[in-house]
């Protein structure tokens, strides 16, 4: 049996990204895993409640998903509000549901305070990167799902073949 792929469901061009649109990752890779049944696509900050469009947010004070997640940071809307509680639930959610899936693997937006897994933003809205991992992305790695950035698809697509291999 083909190991499962959850990915981030704008990357399938699903319009549900805090703007209200999709990001599409146009891959031969995610073309072959669709035709085979591999992905499933899914976006945490809905399953968290949050509603599309939203307002953008970012992990506070240059922290990341794990810092969240010990309660040492809040995840800010650019208006003010304070989101954490639903970045938490949809990260669990989506954990719940990559398990529930049979995923061994998650491609993830990267940037995202949800799904980053290579970079994402500093918490001052000023456009300023810093490494680290989104809410969920840090919830996925806990939960044993390795994770890649739609920046290292090249890299998922060598474990996924070589998986299947085997």
């Amino acid at each position: 049996m083909f190991p499962k792929i959850f990915i981030s469901a704008c990357l399938l061009g699903r319009p549900v990204r805090y703007d209200g649109k999709g990001k599409r990752l146009d891959h031969p890779a995610i073309a072959r895993w669709q035709a085979e049944g591999r992905l499933v696509g899914f976006c945490p900050e809905q399953a968290g409640g949050m509603p599309t469009p939203r307002p953008s947010a970012e992990i506070e004070n240059g922290l990341a998903g794990a810092d969240v997640i010990a309660g040492r940071a809040r995840v800010i809307e650019i208006t003010g509000g304070d989101v954490t509680s639903q970045f938490l639930e949809g990260g669990r959610r989506a954990v719940e549901f990559a398990r529930a899936q049979g995923c061994a693997y998650a491609l993830l937006i990267d940037g995202s305070p949800s799904c980053g897994s290579g970079f994402i933003y500093d918490g001052s809205f000023a456009g300023r990167r810093h490494v680290g991992n989104g809410v969920t992305a840090a919830l996925m790695r806990e939960a044993g799902i390795a994770v890649y950035s739609d920046r290292e698809i090249e890299a998922l697509a060598a474990c996924v073949d070589m998986h299947t291999a085997t």
